[in-house]
């Protein structure tokens, strides 16, 4: 009998809270899909280094999926709040005819187990079937073979999909039971007499904390974008704290004067049904300040996630191509020996990566179009000696910075070798001058600094002047971001004079190509030079050498992963959180639209007609759905400085134009369906008998 009337309440109520089920729906569709990408991982031919970046995405998603599952519990049970408050005379006939309170409870609690069933079984039926296209993106993604590909289900992402929605249901059930507990007889007849308590707020005073929270706001923006350098972990959760106290009480205050304000413009005030509107836009604010806090800052979260995750990947492929030119950078420390040191070391550090190779027996014929460079080091040329003139500033960006570190150095002739090779300007210098390249733009603007002040150098006996007031462009390792800190280039005749006195060699560095032509021999070249073996024998002693190397191969590879995993986690949460806000709302508006079912059919009774009706509904509605989103919009412009501040040095500012172009897509696509469904539903609820 109880599960008979369950299961009627199920359909009865399905209509109404449609939004509700398919929130529910998409949820476990999601959470199943980022949850099964293990499934497709050992159909795709990877090489070893993808394979490890997509086990460490899978690790991270896993991880994301923790709190991804305490949002969904979180909309769950707020939702169920409303699906609670709008049946509370429908629970009082029940025990009106001899139920008890148990008798309720098993009813919603037969409810629970059903429309969670409902919603897992479909939810998990659509997450098997996107999974797969998810697969096919991850594959591109990660320029996968795709001939091993087939139709997979991914048992560890069914039961842990199971488990977590098994507990949120399950804390529902305990939060139901609670909540009936909780009511008297007389208040669930009474529900619908009964509207939430709106307490009038002195318009004076809101006025007041509006302005003080907007006043804070802005120095939340304040400290996160002109004092970003001088940010600290401390700092920026102070900031955080400020934003989400200062967007409550905005909402708190908007509620006391905003009516106020626009009954100041009569003619606005009292068109139409603008005063029914407004005062119904009003009491909504009133009653749901908290809601609309947790609501604006979720678009705010979703805006600046998505913007800066799909940022990320767009940056990393295009910067690959600049800052990637050649196949392979070999290179090896050869600190000058000394006294402290052993035979076999200084057999080893006098070494060239060139002579190395040779040393430990690779074949010349693999490499072609080398060059070979040498950077040097001036025990007394610090970060200190070259920037100590703009000491403070140089804290402000870089509060850590080692001042005892030595500068990098290098001969006109040699730095010219390599931009050759990377297609980059070639340097001429003066005798008496030096050039500074750096390309990281943090480090760029500082240096620039020190330049305009012409900031000399000395090396040993030489002394020399800046060439340039700014910095040039350029950089001598490859990588997949601009990360060049700074290379003081000097001339040659520095460099012979002063080798073995004031300077001593660092680091020695072979660019090359690969002389195989396609992809597979190349990936061939490169795993017999990434596992040769490092020791060879000299005068009876083995001698050990320290050389290290980076391809482009794993520069592309390890770019590719880093890409996926900021997309996908992006994608995850932005959604999630989209889909949480949106539902919100609705849910909050579809509960209104029952609580105001009798004030819209006063209008009736005194002749307004369906049109204008529908289109104070639909007034009241987009005010209702666009206050908070505007809000979170206002917050993502600074948020997203913060997000391009923080990302600098991986990609310049006009880099997320289009990042944010797709999240508005994303944006307004989700959020039209929510509110388009919330409309028809509302004037659904409100025209029903």
């Amino acid at each position: 009998m109880l599960f008979k009337l369950s299961l009627k309440n199920i359909r009865k109520s399905f209509k109404d809270y449609a939004i509700y089920f398919l929130t529910l729906i998409l949820g476990v569709a999601i959470f199943y899909v980022f949850n099964a990408m293990d499934s497709q991982q050992a159909m795709l031919a990877t090489s070893d280094s993808k394979h490890e970046i997509m086990q460490l995405m899978i690790m991270m998603l896993s991880g994301v999926s923790v709190g991804v599952a305490l949002i969904l519990g979180f909309l769950i049970i707020y939702a169920n709040n409303f699906l609670i408050k709008r049946r509370k005379k429908e629970f009082a006939i029940y025990m009106t005819l001899g139920m008890g309170r148990r008798d309720v409870s098993k009813i919603l609690l037969g409810e629970t187990i059903l429309i969670g069933c409902m919603s897992l079984g479909i939810g998990l039926v659509i997450g098997i079937f996107a999974s797969q296209f998810m697969s096919i993106l991850v594959a591109k993604m990660f320029e996968a073979d795709m001939t091993r590909f087939v139709f997979t289900f991914s048992e560890g992402a069914l039961l842990k999909t199971i488990i977590y929605f098994g507990i949120i249901y399950l804390i529902v059930i305990l939060f139901n039971a609670l909540m009936l507990s909780k009511y008297q007889l007389i208040d669930l007849f009474q529900a619908k007499r009964k509207v939430e308590h709106t307490k009038l707020k002195n318009s004076f005073l809101a006025v007041i904390v509006f302005l003080i929270a907007a006043a804070v706001l802005g120095y939340a923006y304040y400290m996160v974008t002109v004092k970003f350098n001088a940010l600290t972990d401390k700092k920026i959760g102070i900031a955080i704290v400020l934003g989400c106290i200062s967007t409550y009480f905005i909402f708190w205050s908007l509620a006391g004067f905003l009516l106020k304000l626009i009954q100041r413009f009569r003619k606005v005030y009292l068109s139409g049904l603008n005063t029914f509107v407004l005062r119904q836009i009003n009491s909504n604010i009133n009653t749901s300040v908290f809601s609309m806090t947790i609501i604006c800052l979720l678009f705010f979260v979703t805006i600046c996630v998505l913007s800066a995750g799909f940022s990320v990947n767009n940056a990393m492929r295009k910067t690959l191509e600049k800052y990637v030119p050649v196949d392979v950078n070999f290179y090896k420390s050869m600190d000058y020996p000394d006294d402290g040191y052993s035979k076999e070391q200084i057999i080893a550090s006098e070494l060239t990566v060139e002579e190395s190779l040779e040393k430990l027996g690779v074949d010349k014929g693999l490499l072609k179009d080398a060059a070979e460079v040498t950077e040097y080091i001036c025990e007394d040329l610090t970060y200190e000696i070259s920037l100590g003139a703009i000491k403070e500033k140089v804290l402000e960006q870089f509060p850590y910075i080692r001042w005892e570190s030595r500068e990098s150095i290098m001969g006109v002739s040699d730095y010219n070798k390599v931009a050759k090779r990377y297609g980059l300007e070639l340097l001429t210098i003066e005798n008496d001058k030096y050039i500074e390249v750096c390309n990281m733009t943090q480090m760029k603007d500082i240096r620039n600094e020190a330049l305009k002040l012409g900031t000399e150098i000395r090396i040993g006996d030489s002394l020399l002047k800046p060439q340039y007031e700014e910095c040039q462009d350029g950089f001598i390792y490859i990588m997949n971001t601009a990360a060049n800190m700074g290379l003081t280039v000097v001339p040659d005749a520095v460099i012979e004079k002063e080798m073995g006195k004031a300077l001593k060699r660092g680091t020695n560095l072979l660019v090359a190509d690969y002389t195989a032509e396609n992809k597979e021999e190349k990936q061939q070249t490169e795993d017999i030079l990434l596992n040769i073996n490092n020791t060879f024998e000299q005068s009876g002693e083995t001698v050990s050498i320290e050389l290290q190397g980076m391809t482009r191969f794993y520069i592309y590879d390890a770019s590719a992963g880093l890409g996926a995993i900021a997309t996908f986690i992006a994608i995850y949460l932005g959604i999630i959180f989209l889909i949480a806000g949106a539902a919100l709302l609705a849910l909050k508006e579809l509960s209104e639209s029952a609580d105001n079912k009798e004030r819209f059919q006063i209008l009736n009774k005194i002749g307004v007609d369906k049109k204008m009706q529908n289109g104070a509904l639909l007034w009241q509605m987009g005010i209702f759905f666009g206050i908070p989103m505007l809000l979170a919009i206002i917050h993502s412009v600074f948020g997203i400085q913060v997000a391009q501040n923080m990302l600098a040095v991986m990609y310049k500012k006009e880099d997320m134009i289009v990042s944010i172009v797709i999240t508005a897509v994303i944006l307004v696509g989700i959020y039209s369906v929510y509110f388009i469904a919330t409309y028809f539903g509302c004037r659904r609820i409100i025209e029903e008998k």
